[in-house]
């Protein structure tokens, strides 16, 4: 029985079932909400917290009911995105499909620029936190021809802004010892299957086009690989979304399964109407994490249904950065090149 039946024949939950659901999820949302670990990373790992407490009760049964099957599961049965939310998601979806993917020839490679900005905290030696925003672009060359290397291009981090009343020489001090510590410098790297720093790339073209297409499958594929990973089961969820959909490998149609996967996520709405990055305007669909004040956005332009970027807000004051500082932030070009740079064009 392939996977499209099963879901027909378990798509009448009886009440009593879907209650049992319900509530064990209020109660694992209420177990596992706990402290997050922010780090500064040299791989392009996907964003992956873990709960500092367990599972239990009805909790622990829901979470394996997501592990045992893709398809039993709770997309769905919850209430989902805000009315808006979920009109700008299907319309996306939507534009999605009618929007045509590059076409990148053998001897081409997809060119995925991505310039980012990030908060940062370094530790002084009077104990004191020196608070910073930094950037950097990453710019990921993806062969046409399998056989040929990935290539990834990433710029020297710089300082944006630094928090409190620091001097020039202060600043430049601190940007120093970082620095020092292997702060990230420029990099030319190349790597079969985008496998750099010894690691397999997380998405590839190959792992993207075994995703369901079914937007409540997908959804409950994604609840399951992660269990245990960040601040709460339905934030992860919209994280990994935007995590691939920032990749700028997903295909129109799995770009319209996962922005109708994002409609049926809890808590999802329309953060702001109008956001401009690069020039490029689109809306912020974005869902609050009450636990550490923060709002997880995607920036869509309605046009296409394509990504432009994402960010994570701060909403209150916390370790020196202030309420509405964008703690990360990313803008997302995707097109195709004839050539990548070399060692010697650097």
């Amino acid at each position: 029985m392939d996977e499209l039946t099963l879901l027909r024949k378990i798509h009448e939950t009886p009440e009593s079932t879907l209650q049992t659901i319900t509530e064990g999820r209020k109660a694992m949302d209420k177990a596992i909400s706990g402290a997050r670990t922010r780090t500064i990373a040299k791989t392009k790992a996907r964003r992956r917290t873990t709960w500092t407490l367990g599972l239990t009760g009805v909790a622990a049964a829901l979470a394996v009911g997501l592990v045992v099957t893709d398809v039993v599961g709770i997309a769905g049965l919850r209430p989902g995105a805000s009315a808006a939310a979920a009109e700008v998601l299907n319309s996306a979806a939507q534009a999605a499909i009618a929007t045509s993917d590059p076409v990148v020839g053998p001897s081409q490679y997809l060119r995925i620029k991505t310039d980012a900005v990030f908060g940062g905290t370094l530790g002084k030696d009077d104990g004191t936190l020196v608070t910073f925003l930094a950037s950097n672009t990453d710019t990921l060359y993806i062969p046409g021809d399998s056989n040929r290397n990935w290539v990834w291009d990433r710029s020297a981090r710089k300082p944006v802004k630094f928090f409190g009343n620091l001097t020039e020489e202060e600043q430049a001090d601190t940007w120093k010892s970082l620095n020092a510590d292997g702060f990230q410098g420029q990099e030319l790297l190349d790597a079969r299957n985008g496998a750099f720093y010894g690691s397999d790339a997380i998405d590839t073209p190959e792992s993207l086009a075994k995703l369901s297409r079914d937007p409540r499958i997908l959804l409950n594929h994604i609840y399951r690989i992660n269990i245990g990973a960040g601040r709460s089961v339905d934030g992860q969820a919209l994280v990994h979304i935007a995590d691939i959909l920032r990749t700028g490998l997903a295909t129109a149609d799995l770009r319209a399964a996962l922005y109708k996967a994002a409609a049926m996520i809890p808590g999802v709405t329309v953060t702001e109407q109008q956001v401009t990055l690069d020039g490029r305007s689109g809306i912020a669909i974005g869902r609050t994490e009450d636990a550490d004040h923060t709002r997880q956005d995607i920036i869509i332009d309605p046009a296409n249904g394509l990504v432009i970027g994402e960010r994570e807000v701060l909403l209150e004051s916390a370790n020196g950065f202030p309420a509405g500082t964008n703690l990360s932030s990313t803008a997302v070009t995707t097109t195709v090149a004839d050539s990548v740079p070399t060692a010697a064009s650097k």
